[in-house]
């Protein structure tokens, strides 16, 4: 089989852990006999230096034709004041529209080995697994009107039901596969659009029987993260409320270089770390890759249909962090620290090491 994958490095950090996610990707590939074909591409500020917009015609383009996307992260201190086209983010909204990819998936799990490295109490930590779906096309990011003068400014939240619809049976088929729960989340005690959200999500519910829904205003979902993670199955959400709540899942995780994602829809699949393009870190090798190497896993399992080769990829990981290794931002005192490359060979390692007939899918091969 082969496959064609637009890879958008991006700034700061984001070439870096990207090029760890490829290295992983390749050794899963050369397992399975797999033919990836990659290809580099400029968006955010990068996009901007190549092109004088964020996301240029070529990545554009590129995107539409390939496979799946996999992404670092945009965003650099000196675009910080940059308007239109030319703001780095600007590039990572206009992507979405453009893939079409309304459904952001977010897994936050605890591995047994790095729970002393969250700030909360191990015990609270038992248990926890779960999956944020955020809605990524709609709300305040891409409400129509919006603007800013000297002295107001305004941005408008808009929601209409089939995009509610569309987000929220995806959180619906993903709990059939997990513990069966959706955790919808919502003002709907104060926002209009809330209360469609609510109502929305309350009448889809008929069509899925078999799944608990509740339903949470932000705030004490915020809370119930924190004090209660191992209660939530799937944390449904919209696009706002669901950017902040996802960060404060990295404070289970241990830290934030941790998490991937998927970005899914009605196309190609953009797969990319939660983290930011954290410029003081860029250059410096200190950046953890496993939120990219992670989101690679996903893009074998939702991008490109390869549950199996996406399973080793996830045993690679969690058979790295077992044997202690660390890079700097989840290292305890004593424990020795690896490079952004060290980590990256350390998982391409232990997935190269896993041998048998894989000649597909549906192989399983063996690890030794």
């Amino acid at each position: 089989m082969k496959f064609t994958i637009a890879v958008l490095p991006g700034d700061g950090v984001g070439p870096e852990v990207t090029g760890e996610a490829l290295r992983v990707l390749a050794a899963v590939a050369d397992l399975y006999g797999y033919r990836l074909n990659t290809a580099e591409y400029a968006i955010g500020a990068a996009g901007v230096a190549e092109a004088g917009v964020a996301l240029p015609p070529r990545t554009r383009d590129a995107v539409v034709d390939a496979d799946a996307v996999l992404l670092g992260a945009v965003g650099s201190p000196a675009l910080a004041k940059a308007t239109g086209d030319q703001r780095p983010e600007a590039g990572l909204l206009a992507l979405r529209k453009l893939l079409g990819v309304y459904a952001n998936l977010r897994p936050v799990a605890v591995h047994p080995a790095l729970r002393a490295v969250s700030p909360l109490r191990a015990e609270r930590l038992e248990g926890v697994d779960l999956l944020i779906v955020r809605e990524l096309t709609g709300g305040l990011y891409y409400g129509e009107p919006r603007g800013r003068s000297e002295r107001s400014a305004v941005n408008t939240l808009h929601y209409d039901v089939g995009e509610i619809e569309r987000v929220a049976r995806v959180a619906f088929r993903l709990a059939r596969g997990r513990r069966g729960g959706v955790t919808s989340v919502d003002k709907a005690n104060v926002l209009e659009v809330s209360q469609l959200w609510r109502d929305t999500v309350s009448s889809l519910a008929g069509d899925y029987p078999d799944v608990r829904v509740e339903h949470l205003y932000v705030d004490y979902a915020a809370m119930r993260l924190i004090s209660e993670p191992s209660s939530i199955d799937v944390l449904l959400t919209e696009n706002l409320f669901g950017d902040i709540l996802s960060d404060e899942a990295g404070v289970l995780a241990g830290s934030l270089g941790l998490l991937p994602s998927a970005s899914l829809g009605e196309g190609q699949g953009l797969f990319e770390p939660v983290h930011g393009s954290a410029p003081s870190l860029a250059g410096k090798g200190v950046a953890n890759p496993i939120g990219a190497i992670a989101s690679a896993a996903m893009l074998l399992r939702h991008g490109l249909a390869l549950p199996e080769a996406a399973q080793v990829v996830e045993e690679g990981i969690a058979a790295a962090l077992a044997a202690g290794a660390r890079t700097s931002d989840i290292a305890l005192g004593g424990e020795s620290i690896l490079t952004t490359c060290e980590m990256g060979e350390e998982v391409a390692r232990r997935v190269a090491e896993t041998r048998g007939v894989a000649t597909g899918a549906g192989a399983r091969p063996q690890r030794v």
